[in-house]
């Protein structure tokens, strides 16, 4: 595949460092679509799928590049799925992780390690332009549980509160090398990438 440049659909710069770090076998200059428009869309969807379909034919659209987008979140089981689709604006304000976080612990307060259980859910679509009929969609899953207190200073998001039960320590805790290995985000991107190999973007 020859190398080329596309956007991605976020304004976070921890997650293009990320997103560059696990999409590098494919030699892409990634950009930001900050730099193409300070505006978001709307994220009416009900599925992760449908969220991440319409942040990357946003990003193609403002930007007239292939684009790449992902809809992340937690799920908690005990608490029906939730934050879910929400995840970004759980606590009110898109985006306030501290608010996020609290909201989280505050909705597990008193509930048992064993109540706990979580994952992580990424949802990643890849466009070759806005209007593309043939969009690449793939999933990344990552399981542990929800921490009583926040651990750990690397990442973003929910990762202080999330145990990584194999690992023996929180997603914040994990150096980026590995978390770009083994995370919800890392498994759908692997996914992604051996579809891309097999498509022409």
């Amino acid at each position: 595949m020859r190398t080329r440049t596309v956007v991605l659909a976020s304004h976070n710069a921890k997650k293009l460092a990320e997103m560059q770090a696990l999409l590098a076998p494919l030699e892409w200059q990634v950009r930001l679509v900050s730099e193409f428009s300070r505006e978001a869309p709307e994220e009416t969807g009900a599925t992760f799928v449908e969220n991440a379909l319409i942040k990357a034919r946003h990003a193609a659209a403002v930007s007239g590049l292939p684009a790449i987008a992902d809809d992340s979140g937690l799920e908690v089981v005990v608490l029906g799925g939730a934050p879910g689709v929400h995840s970004a604006r759980y606590g009110g304000a898109h985006g306030d992780d501290d608010a996020n976080n609290r909201k989280l612990l505050q909705a597990l307060e008193g509930r048992s390690e064993h109540e706990r259980g979580a994952r992580f859910v990424c949802a990643m679509a890849c466009l070759r332009h806005a209007g593309d009929p043939v969009p690449v969609i793939a999933l990344g899953l990552w399981s542990g549980r929800i921490l009583e207190a926040p651990c750990g200073n690397h990442g973003f998001g929910y990762d202080p509160l999330f145990w990584v039960p194999d690992q023996g320590c929180s997603s914040a805790e994990l150096d980026p090398s590995v978390k770009n290995r083994i995370s919800h985000r890392a498994r759908a991107t692997q996914s992604l990438l051996a579809q891309l190999r097999e498509t022409e973007l």
